[in-house]
């Protein structure tokens, strides 16, 4: 059932078997959002996640400045965002397999040489190279790309139980990467994670992953396919896409949100360690904040499927704005605990918000092409954050002014929200 062929191959197939599919077609579509819970919680998990974790080690191995570490993790994201206009391109063209296969394969190499780095430039080298387009390969796009193809009525919720596996990783990632960096340190741990990406997910993409229900002669959302299909939103130009105004609403208002979460993700355990904790004390606040995006995500997920999505969207703004607003005001580990956890809650839902927005607006068949353009139009705000924040900390020692402006960005976020025009319809 694994095996990802044409529509027209599908659909002259033995009889016998297409009603088999047919009697399953419910099952599959979920059984890509769990092959997507598992591929996300693995990319971002043994990188996003754990990135934080292993800050002071770097920051410690290469002289101490946290701008260069911060630099790091902007350029895996400045890469992401030039390749994503020629992945989302593929991913509408290719099987999904191949590609999340390719992204795989590149993680694993990345993960084990960063172990045996001996140079700064080395490390830089690797994360925009390799890291680079394996972690954007891999996860993130490739996925949310698989699972709007097999659901459209349900897509929000889909995205938003895929999803799930970025926030479960928050979870366990940040205490299992302290445990690991205390058991065989920072470059074991990375070793680790390379043996452990390409043992467990290559198999697990190969064998399972079907790029659209259509390849095997079924609908989306496990429907009946209809003797007379609705013909396919026609794929636009890229200039189509340019010329459209929720095209750059939706870019600007994630962008600012993406800007603000990567910033408070990664800098979130030293901020707290700053305080005067340990690494595995400061961990479990990242872990709380992930815990409560799992929930974030089936909540905006279900919401946004049935309520103007601009009401999902404001929610999760103004609870991720209430927690950074309670994080800068408190110096009380149970305090900062609670309002990370807020925050995780109102980040939880911006992916699968994102996602579910856009092929609502665009259709599944431009979904691949129109978040790979998005990628590279918010790309100077996504990576700005990380290493704003960096510097501030390295300037006055302290990240006050960089959460300050942070909050600012969550009001234009709001504003462009608001401007999005956007009528309910199935994709």
């Amino acid at each position: 059932m694994a095996k990802d062929r044409s529509p027209a191959a599908a659909a002259a197939e033995d009889p016998a078997s297409s009603t088999l599919r047919r009697r399953m077609a419910p099952f599959l579509g979920w059984r890509m959002v769990a092959v997507a819970f598992f591929v996300d919680f693995i990319a971002v998990g043994f990188f996003f996640y754990s990135y934080g974790v292993f800050f002071k080690a770097l920051a410690a191995e290469f002289g101490g400045a946290r701008f260069d570490v911060s630099l790091g993790l902007t350029l895996v994201n400045a890469v992401g965002a030039l390749l994503a206009p020629f992945l989302g391109q593929a991913l509408d063209r290719y099987p999904i397999k191949y590609v999340i296969a390719a992204g795989t394969a590149a993680m694993s190499l990345g993960f084990c040489l960063l172990s045996l780095i001996t140079a700064q430039w080395q490390f830089y080298l690797i994360l925009s190279t390799l890291i680079g387009f394996g972690l954007n390969s891999m996860g993130g796009l490739a996925t949310a790309k698989l699972v709007a193809n097999w659901f459209d009525r349900r897509r929000g919720m889909a995205l938003g139980v895929a999803t799930m596996g970025i926030s479960l990783s928050g979870v366990l990632m940040p205490v299992l990467s302290a445990l690991l960096i205390e058991a065989v340190g920072w470059r074991g741990g990375f070793l680790v994670f390379g043996a452990f990406t390409a043992l467990l997910v290559l198999p697990v993409t190969l064998r399972f992953v079907v790029s659209s229900p259509e390849h095997l002669g079924l609908a989306p959302d496990g429907d009946k396919p209809s003797p007379t299909p609705t013909a396919p939103r026609p794929v636009l130009a890229t200039r189509g896409f340019l010329r459209d105004r929720n095209f750059w609403m939706l870019t600007l208002c994630v962008g600012c949100l993406f800007c603000c979460m990567s910033a408070t993700l990664t800098h979130m355990v030293p901020r707290v360690s700053d305080l005067g904790y340990t690494v595995l004390e400061a961990a479990p606040i990242l872990s709380f904040g992930a815990a409560a995006g799992v929930l974030g995500k089936v909540l905006f997920g279900y919401l946004v499927d049935r309520v103007d999505p601009r009401v999902a969207l404001y929610t999760a703004i103004g609870t991720q704005f209430l927690g950074q607003l309670g994080m800068l005001q408190t110096t009380d580990y149970a305090l900062f605990a609670v309002f990370a956890t807020l925050f995780g809650f109102g980040m939880g839902g911006i992916v699968p918000l994102h996602g579910a927005i856009a092929g609502q607006v665009f259709g599944r068949e431009n979904f691949g092409k129109v978040m790979g353009l998005m990628r590279p139009a918010m790309m100077p705000l996504q990576i700005a954050g990380l290493p704003f924040a960096g510097w501030v900390f390295d300037r006055f020692g302290a990240y006050d002014l960089a959460f300050q402006v942070f909050l600012v960005l969550y009001g234009l976020s709001a504003l462009c929200a608001s401007a999005l025009r956007i009528k309910k319809s199935t994709a």
